[in-house]
């Protein structure tokens, strides 16, 4: 596997893993890829330094890797935290109380729970506001 910086034409640059460079290259002709930020699907390589690694810097990077993950866990934990203190929780019936908010037909107030992607597509169609908070991945104790 070889990973390459790619770039799009609004200048959005992202990561891809491919097999190797004649599998960018056919995924690249067939217009298969496109930018995560804007969609453009005009995405070439750009400019990339070698990643060369002994095993010590292999470590050190390991270890920043760790720390982000670690960082980005903590903020994970505390918006789980705010929204289950913060905001009732209104189970599967999310995406009807929700638009029954959004409509005036229940007073505005915070809600969390859970809907399917069909449900939440609908709810996006109709111009209610709502977002996706990621699960916290299970702890084996």
């Amino acid at each position: 596997m070889i990973k390459f910086t790619l770039r799009c034409e609004a200048e959005h640059e992202f990561e891809g893993w491919f097999r190797d460079n004649a599998a960018f290259e056919e995924q690249a002709g067939k217009g298969v890829l496109s930018c995560p930020v804007c969609g453009d699907g005009r995405v070439t390589k750009s400019i990339m330094a070698p990643a060369v690694r002994t095993s010590e810097n292999a470590a050190a990077a390991q270890a920043e890797k760790n720390a982000r993950m670690a960082a980005v866990m903590k903020q994970l934990r505390a918006a789980h935290e705010h929204v289950e203190k913060n905001f009732e929780n209104v189970g599967e019936r999310f995406a009807e109380e929700a638009r029954a908010i959004h409509y005036g037909d229940k007073e505005q107030r915070d809600i969390f729970g859970q809907t399917t992607l069909q449900e939440a597509k609908e709810l996006h169609d109709e111009g209610v506001s709502f977002g996706f908070l990621p699960p916290l991945p299970k702890a084996d104790a």
